[in-house]
Formats: C-alpha cells, structure tokens, sequence
C-alpha cells in the first residue's frame, strides 16, 4: 500500500468554518480537480504527521507543528484495476494553527489557491477528499472510511 499524509488548512468557525484547496495541474493524477492544499506520499522512515508537516512546507511555504495537527480519518482506497500503486492509505489531518503566509510553492503544479466554505465546496473536488470535506461539513468523519471498494463485496 501506499501511504499519503493530507492537511486540511481551515479558519473560521469550528461547526463549518473555511478551507484552504489547491487546484491541481501537471500531476498526472486528477488535474484541473481541487484538492487539499498539502498532501503528498508519507517517504520511507518518516510518519505520517511528519510527512504532513513537510508537505506543507513544501507546497505552501508554512511551518506546522505535529503538536496542531488534528487527526480526522484514516482512508482505505483503491482504483480497483489490481495494481498495487493503486491500493492506498491516506491519513487526514485538520490544522487551524501555522507559522507564515500559504502560497503556491509549486507552480508548476497547482494553478491556484484558494479557500473555500466548507458548505460550498468548488467543482470538481478530488472525490476521495471530497467525502472527507463532506463529512468534516456533516459533524466530523468516521475514524476509517473507504472509497473506491465495492459495498456489495
């Protein structure tokens, strides 16, 4: 399985509030979607809210402390073509807390930024982080969720 590590940015109130997304561009992987503005896969010998607080470094220039990340869901995903690349493990985490201004860090790689409330989301939304966004708007997420899998399996 491959690991990734998500940050969802918000601000605003807690029952709703805003959340920052990055429209992907030059990726490969569902470009001209919006997705969490920090995600990337978790790198060997690293944990998962590491790779979090890296990917935000990374991609939008902030500083976050493991300490502020709050964990949301655990996600087990497939694509369902039986290539192991595309059995995945996402861990989400929400953060109301960073050092310095989010920018675009990869320009190359998003084409904007922006924040969006939570109960009016753009379109398209990566729909595997869409159902995260939906059910962090609904009260919050269960511990694991799943998307992809067959729910008659």
């Amino acid at each position: 399985m491959v690991p990734a590590a998500y940050v969802l940015l918000r601000r605003g109130s807690t029952d709703g509030g805003e959340v920052l997304l990055q429209l992907r561009q030059n990726t490969g992987y569902r470009d001209g979607h919006w997705a969490a503005a920090a995600a990337g896969h978790v790198e060997a010998g690293e944990s998962a809210p590491a790779a979090a607080c890296r990917e935000a470094r990374e991609e939008l220039g902030i500083t976050l402390a493991e300490a502020d990340l709050v964990p949301l869901t655990a996600m087990h995903r497939t694509h369902g073509n039986g290539d192991p690349v595309d059995e995945r493990v996402d861990f989400f985490f929400s953060c109301r807390r960073w050092d310095g201004e989010p920018r675009r860090m990869e320009l190359t790689k998003s084409a904007d930024l922006g924040w969006f409330d939570l109960a009016a989301l753009p379109d398209p939304v990566v729909p595997h982080e869409r159902a995260v966004l939906e059910a962090l708007r609904a009260g919050g997420s269960p511990v694991i969720m799943t998307h992809g899998f067959d729910p008659a399996g």
